[in-house]
């Protein structure tokens, strides 16, 4: 048993010289093995956003949920006319595009450990420097500039232990050239001032992970299951054809038959072939010669996509149908929209509102804003549909009818009018009384005119 354990020993060492770094620790690399990347950059990241289908979906499937209305900013969340302050918020908000670039800033931040929203304001200092006040109210704010982590970048931290700031950036770098194509456009390149920054992210920090990443894995199975299929069945459909010669074949006489000398022969014969290839209805011909085609039996791709498919929605907890669209069983296709609206509203109140909040007060800070218990007004993605109201309300009258005999009301009138998102009557709606009848009224009720009715009197 020792001399066993010797031998081992002694083949294990052999191997890890032989492929230094491959059999340390765990008994195998799966990452090397399978050729997934041990460390996931931003690029990696943005070019999966951009060119896998899946990982769009993911992402913009999301966001489109959350933001599937645009919020409003409340002076009070007792408020219910909308005030003049609120009035002129909405119009400035629209005139910039407010909501629309927060909600492409939330869309960056998922591909990415974080994204940031850059203040570009009308205070005559260049972007570098710090913000005091910014005059003009509302329109001292220019523009909103979201902005992909690998657009802005930490250049200096506060090292200083004693400062409140320790550990914070004091300075972004900020280079719109760096992502995307920008041939069309004068890309914009300059320090930023945190002032000017709101990091939009889960903690409101650089310090985050892609909402991509745990799934990332999953994505390039996808990807190499895909691209594997699409190859092979493309090779196969366009599979070149195996020749071969007779015995008593003569180079001459084939070089004889298609009018070339024999030096030509095998470049005339290459060229014969690319042209049937080429289309159905093209002639290879063949003096001394058969030809066959060599075909690859290639197994249906969908088993092998299923399973990565799962596994990375259910790293974002996605439901299947909602992250590819396909809708079976109406009871299921009910159920896995519920539970991804609840997702989706955990992303709205936990990260959202909170970086929406984040700017707000930014501006108040700068006097663009006024002090106010700002409030966001925003329409619920958990809230049941005008039809799932009124067949709860139809439920609950019928309860009411069958416990009538009783004479026990289960549910109230205002109750009802509740469920279905309307406000209770007043008392003059409830108790309204019935019109004094008029002549044409008596008239119609025996069947006469008005003129009939003046002789009858």
């Amino acid at each position: 048993m020792t001399r066993l354990s010797t031998l081992v020993n002694a083949a294990e060492r052999r191997l890890a010289a032989i492929f230094p770094g491959y059999f340390e620790g765990a008994k195998h690399d799966h990452y090397q093995d399978f050729g997934y990347p041990k460390t996931i950059t931003f690029p990696m990241l943005h070019g999966m956003y951009c060119r896998n289908s899946i990982a769009r979906a993911a992402v913009d499937s999301t966001v489109e949920k959350v933001w599937e209305t645009h919020p409003q900013l409340l002076e009070s969340d007792s408020s219910e006319d909308e005030t003049d302050l609120e009035s002129d918020i909405r119009q400035r908000f629209s005139d910039i595009r407010f909501w629309q670039k927060i909600m492409d800033a939330d869309t960056k931040s998922l591909v990415g450990a974080y994204s940031g929203v850059i203040l570009r304001l009308a205070d005559g200092k260049r972007f570098r420097e710090p913000v005091d006040t910014v005059p003009g109210g509302l329109d001292g704010l220019v523009e909103i500039i979201p902005a992909w982590e690998g657009q802005l970048t930490v250049s200096t931290w506060d090292t200083d232990e004693l400062s409140e700031t320790y550990g914070q950036p004091t300075m972004f770098q900020f280079n719109e050239s760096s992502i995307g194509n920008t041939n069309t456009q004068q890309p914009r390149q300059f320090e930023v001032h945190p002032d000017r920054v709101i990091v939009w992210s889960k903690d409101a920090t650089v310090h985050n992970r892609s909402f991509l990443e745990p799934g990332y894995n999953d994505l390039m199975t996808l990807e190499k299951v895909i691209g594997a299929g699409g190859e092979g069945f493309w090779k196969n459909a366009k599979r070149d054809p195996i020749i071969n010669v007779e015995p008593d074949f003569k180079v001459a006489n084939m070089a004889k038959a298609m009018g070339v000398p024999e030096e030509e022969l095998l470049d005339l014969m290459n060229d014969q072939v690319d042209d049937w290839q080429k289309g159905f209805d093209k002639l290879l011909m063949l003096q001394g010669m058969t030809a066959e085609t060599l075909s690859v039996t290639l197994p249906s791709p969908e088993h092998f996509i299923a399973g990565p498919l799962q596994t990375f929605a259910a790293s974002i907890r996605m439901p299947m149908k909602i992250l590819v669209g396909t809708q079976t069983g109406e009871r299921a296709s009910t159920e896995d929209a519920k539970q991804w609206s609840k997702t989706c509203m955990s992303h709205r109140e936990n990260r959202v509102i909170p970086n929406i909040m984040d700017v707000i007060n930014r501006l108040e800070r700068f006097d663009i804003l006024p002090e106010r218990d700002w409030n966001l007004d925003w329409d619920s993605l958990t809230d049941s549909s005008e039809d799932e109201k009124m067949g709860l309300a139809s439920k609950m009258s019928e309860i009411n009818s069958k416990m009538e005999r009783s004479g026990e009301i289960v549910f109230t009138h205002d109750e009802i009018r509740e469920v279905t998102g309307r406000d209770p009557l007043s008392d003059a709606d409830k108790y309204r009384e019935e019109d004094e009848p008029d002549e044409e009224d008596e008239a119609a009720a025996l069947g006469l005119v008005p003129e009939e009715i003046e002789a009858a009197a």
